[in-house]
C-alpha cells in the first residue's frame, strides 16, 4: 500500500539572494535555458560574469524548478553549488528527512527529482499556474503538491531502476558527443593535410524561393515550404498549412519546385549555434513541394568534382558557419540570401576519392548515431512508464 505526502514533508524553499554576483564565491549560473525538459539532472550551466540583476543561491543536492511557463516541464536536482535566476525555486531536503517521512535523506535525494518530473506534478502545476501566456507556479502551491511512494523496500529498488537507466542513457549521450567529435577531428584532419579552396558557386547550383506574399494560397494543393520545416536536419512537412494550387504551382512557379534530392537550407532567423540543424535533404516522398524565400536549394554541378554528401557534411560545418556569420551583420540571427553565398568558398579535399572517404566515415558515424538515439529514445520510454506507474 501506497503511502501519502506533500512535497514540504521532504523539502523546503531556500531564497538566499545575492545581489552582486560578482561577489559570490559561487561561479556557475543556471538559467531557464539551462533547464531540459524532462530531464531529472540539470547539468548546464554558464559563468557568472555577465551576470547583472540579482540572482538565488543554491547548492549541491538541492532542486530547482522552473516557475514560468510550466507547460514546458521544467526541473531537476543539481550535483553542484552555484547560482540561479529569480524564476527558479529552490528546494531543499531536509538534512532529518528520515525523521519527518520515513525515508532516509540519500533516497530522497534519487527519488523527489524524479516525483516533480511526473505527469501527475506537472498536470497540478498547469492546473494551479496563474496567468495566460506564461503561466507561473508559486513555491507555495509546489510544496503543496500531493503524492504517493511505494513502501520503503520498493522505493529503493524503483530508484535504483530509474538512476541505472538514467546513467545509461548518459553513457549513450557521451557516445554521440564522442563520434560528433571524432567526425569533426577527421573532417579537419583531411583538409589540413591537403586542400584546395575554390569559390562555392562553380561547384554547386543554388536558388531562392520567391517571397510569400506572391503566392495565392489555397486550402489544399501543393505543400509551401518553409525554413521552419528543416529541423534536426530532417524536412518535417506535417506542420506546413499553406497551399498553392497544382495550376500556380506548376505553370508561374514551376521553376520553385524542389527535386529528388536538393540540398535545402533554412535562411531566415536562424541561430549560428543551431545552423547545423538547419540542413536537410529532399525526398521521392515529399514531393510535390514549392519553395519560398525563407529557403535555400542546391544542386552540385559536377559528381566528378563534388561528392553530394561531403557538401552536406560541409554546410553543417563549422568551417563554413563561421564564413557565413563573418559575411552577416548582427550576430543574434542569420539571415542571408543567394548574394551571400555567391561570395562564399569551398575547401576540399584534394582529391574526389578523399571526399567520397570521408562521407562513408562520416555516413557510417551517423548510422551509429541513429541507432544510439534509437536507444536513447527507448530508455526515456521505459524511464516515464517507471516514473508515472510509481510516483
Amino acid at each position: 500500500m501506497k503511502d501519502r505526502y506533500i512535497l514540504s514533508d521532504f523539502a523546503e524553499p531556500i531564497a538566499v539572494a545575492i545581489q552582486d554576483a560578482k561577489e559570490s564565491h559561487l561561479d556557475r549560473f543556471v538559467g531557464l535555458e539551462h533547464y531540459d525538459s524532462g530531464e531529472p539532472v540539470i547539468s548546464r550551466y554558464s559563468d557568472t560574469s555577465l551576470l547583472g540583476s540579482s540572482v538565488k543561491e543554491f547548492h549541491k543536492n538541492d532542486i530547482l524548478i522552473a516557475r514560468r511557463n510550466v507547460y514546458l516541464k521544467r526541473a531537476g536536482i543539481c550535483f553542484f553549488d552555484g547560482l540561479t535566476s529569480g524564476d527558479s525555486i529552490v528546494l531543499r531536503i531536509y538534512n532529518d528527512c528520515e525523521r519527518r517521512t520515513g525515508v532516509p535523506f540519500d533516497l530522497a535525494v534519487k527519488i523527489i527529482p524524479f516525483v516533480v518530473n511526473s505527469n501527475s506534478f506537472w498536470a497540478y502545476a498547469n492546473k494551479h499556474a496563474d496567468g495566460m501566456n506564461s503561466k507561473r507556479i508559486s513555491k507555495e502551491k509546489v510544496l503543496s503538491y500531493e503524492f504517493s511512494l511505494p513502501s520503503l523496500m520498493e522505493l529503493k529498488v524503483l530508484a535504483d531502476k530509474l538512476w541505472a537507466a538514467y546513467e545509461v542513457k548518459q553513457s549513450y549521450l557521451n557516445m554521440i558527443d564522442a563520434t560528433n567529435q571524432m567526425v569533426k577531428a577527421k573532417f579537419a584532419q583531411i583538409l589540413s593535410a591537403n586542400q584546395i579552396i575554390v569559390p562555392l558557386s562553380e561547384y554547386v547550383w543554388l536558388q531562392e524561393g520567391p517571397g510569400v506574399r506572391k503566392y495565392q494560397f489555397c486550402d489544399s494543393g501543393i505543400k509551401l515550404l518553409n525554413g521552419k520545416n528543416i529541423n534536426d536536419g530532417k524536412i518535417d512537412l506535417s506542420t506546413t498549412d499553406k497551399y498553392i494550387s497544382e495550376s500556380e504551382a506548376f505553370g508561374k512557379y514551376k521553376h520553385f519546385l524542389v527535386d529528388d534530392g536538393d540540398i535545402l537550407i533554412a535562411s531566415s532567423g536562424i541561430q549560428p549555434e543551431s545552423f547545423s540543424s538547419k540542413v536537410g535533404v529532399i525526398k521521392q516522398n515529399q514531393l510535390p513541394l514549392c519553395m519560398n524565400t525563407s529557403t535555400i536549394r542546391f544542386k552540385v554541378k559536377d559528381k566528378e568534382l563534388l561528392d553530394k554528401d561531403y557538401f552536406i557534411y560541409y554546410l553543417k560545418s563549422n568551417w563554413f558557419i563561421e564564413q557565413l556569420t563573418l559575411s552577416l551583420t548582427g550576430s543574434v540571427q542569420l539571415n542571408f540570401g543567394p548574394t551571400h553565398l555567391q561570395k562564399m568558398i569551398l575547401h576540399l579535399p584534394e582529391t574526389i576519392e578523399q571526399q567520397k572517404k570521408f562521407s562513408l566515415f562520416a555516413k557510417n558515424a551517423e548510422s551509429s548515431i541513429a541507432h544510439l538515439n534509437d536507444s536513447i529514445v527507448a530508455i526515456d520510454k521505459v524511464i516515464r512508464s517507471l516514473i508515472n506507474e510509481n510516483l
